[in-house]
């Protein structure tokens, strides 16, 4: 299906409708917009398999552009609001963007981009500034009539980038009609229950791989998306009971921060209509994920995965409350677990998360990056540690570039991290690896507060007898510090490079 389809059965039924000032875009609407973005694409000389680049807030002509760009066959690169100018010039060369759209919720750095991106079109959506063109007014003259040379184009996206310089994922185009089947609304449907007239809230920003795809994925089922421009714990809690939300997907972060509402702000909103809660990104604590499914019910559903879409794990909340920890079996290529050799090992070993015949990596432009993630088997890893049951269930540990080796002991920052997020007055945790003289390295704890406020001795203090009472002493952190906020993604994924250059004397966060 495609959006194509519901304008025709269902025009006046929103396709999304934004959080904060309810404006509501049809179907009707997009179709006419995106014909009209795609004519306007091929008026600027862009033919299939071209690419343009949005650097955009949440904004409402987000799903417009993109849907345009899908319809005139071409790639379309969605770079995060919160990077610097040098990294969106990274990508925009990298990608080789010929047109980048931006919006004015991207603040100055939109302002230093001209000078950088030389050759490249520049357009804004909203109220223009120069040099960037009205996006808007080139639009609009444009017929709403479909293009003659319609094909499906298709998201090329990179990684956040949190242990180097980031990475494109250009699947190769099909040239198919817009209208193929995909597997990801395939999936959408039947593992997470994703219903033709879904009411989707999307608590996440759009140019993140997974809030993108799941998005589009219920378009073309039919569905409408509640896009909130930023994530609000409690405002979250209340557009589920205004417009009878049944379906969303969340980062554990988000969770975490609906869980530490006061109880009456949580009792205040009916979240009964939501069926199927989605989660990934980043692990979500064991105990975390028990209160939601408690307060929520078995509406909980996690997967794994990443961009690249080498494999994709699934587990209901049923399975779950059965595995706890566990990110669920392979549906998309078969687990592997493999030592340093590349070879498998049995059942609860820890070791390098690999999928086996499932796609291969495509990185663009980065063919060792591609053959680092490929082992002589063929099998690809995204970095990340973990074992299997003897079920088939995975549990993961941490990402290998986040060790620490203390003492000769390899220690995984996720154990202490998700011990400490379960702490009442603790928002956010961090857990990197700092140099030291007699270990080699030693265990550091970065922490953001409930309450700035309560930053200081006691609370360190407290920190350190919960870790100590709860943790071995090689785990405990010999160091824990404050910061009023962690760098991490919107999505949920933590730049824990940053923190951790900080104390290896590269650049990086300051650490109060």
């Amino acid at each position: 299906m495609h959006p194509v389809v519901h304008a025709q059965t269902h025009p006046d039924r929103a396709a999304y409708i934004m959080a904060s000032t309810g404006e509501a875009v049809t179907y009707r609407d997009l179709e006419e917009r995106s014909n009209q973005g795609a004519h306007l694409f091929r008026s600027l000389g862009l033919v299939a398999g071209d690419v343009i680049a949005l650097f955009m807030d949440n904004h409402p002509r987000y799903f417009e552009i993109a849907w345009a760009a899908q319809r005139a066959g071409l790639y379309f690169t969605c770079i995060s609001s919160k990077l610097t100018a040098g990294e969106v010039e990274y990508i925009v060369g990298d990608c080789e963007a010929k047109v980048l759209i931006t919006s004015p919720g991207v603040g100055p750095i939109a302002d230093e981009l001209p000078a950088i991106l030389p050759g490249v079109k520049l357009y804004m959506v909203g109220e223009a500034r120069p040099p960037y063109a009205s996006f808007d007014a080139a639009r609009a003259p444009m017929p709403t009539t479909r293009i003659a040379d319609e094909t499906a184009g298709s998201d090329m996206l990179y990684s956040s980038g949190t242990t180097g310089r980031p990475k494109g994922v250009k699947p190769a185009l099909t040239g198919l009609a817009i209208d193929a089947p995909i597997g990801l609304a395939g999936m959408a449907e039947q593992l997470f229950g994703f219903k033709a007239d879904a009411i989707y809230l999307s608590p996440a920003p759009l140019y993140h791989a997974a809030p993108l795809r799941w998005c589009m994925s219920v378009q073309r089922m039919g569905g409408t998306i509640i896009v909130m421009e930023k994530f609000d714990a409690e405002l979250a809690l209340a557009l589920i009971e205004k417009y009878r939300c049944d379906c969303s997907q969340f980062v554990p972060t988000h969770f975490v921060r609906m869980l530490k509402l006061p109880q009456e702000a949580r009792d205040r909103y009916d979240v009964s209509s939501m069926r199927s809660a989605v989660h990934a990104a980043a692990p979500c604590p064991v105990p975390v994920k028990e209160q939601m499914i408690a307060w929520w019910g078995p509406v909980i559903h996690e997967y794994y995965a990443g961009t690249e879409g080498n494999g994709f794990c699934y587990i209901s909340s049923a399975e779950w409350l059965t595995h706890k920890g566990s990110v669920g079996r392979a549906v998309l290529g078969e687990l592997r677990i493999c030592g340093e050799d590349g070879e498998a090992l049995p059942p609860r070993a820890e070791g390098a998360v690999h999928f086996a015949n499932g796609p291969p990596l495509a990185y663009h432009k980065a063919p060792e990056k591609v053959a680092e993630g490929t082992n002589q088997h063929g099998w690809t890893t995204l970095g990340d540690v973990g074992w299997m049951d003897e079920e088939g269930y995975l549990y993961l540990t941490d990402r290998k570039s986040f060790m620490i080796i203390s003492g000769g002991v390899n220690i995984y920052p996720q154990e202490i991290e998700n011990l400490l997020i379960g702490h009442p007055k603790v928002a956010d945790a961090a857990v990197v690896g700092a140099p030291d003289e007699e270990m080699g390295e030693k265990v550091v704890a970065v922490i953001q507060p409930l309450d700035w406020d309560l930053a200081g001795e006691d609370l360190r203090a407290e920190l350190a007898a919960y870790c100590r009472q709860h943790l071995s002493h090689v785990k405990s952190p010999r160091l824990i510090e404050f910061m009023q906020e962690l760098p991490r993604h919107p999505t949920g994924k933590l730049y824990k490079r940053l923190i951790r250059d900080a104390y290896w004397g590269k650049e990086g966060s300051r650490i109060v």
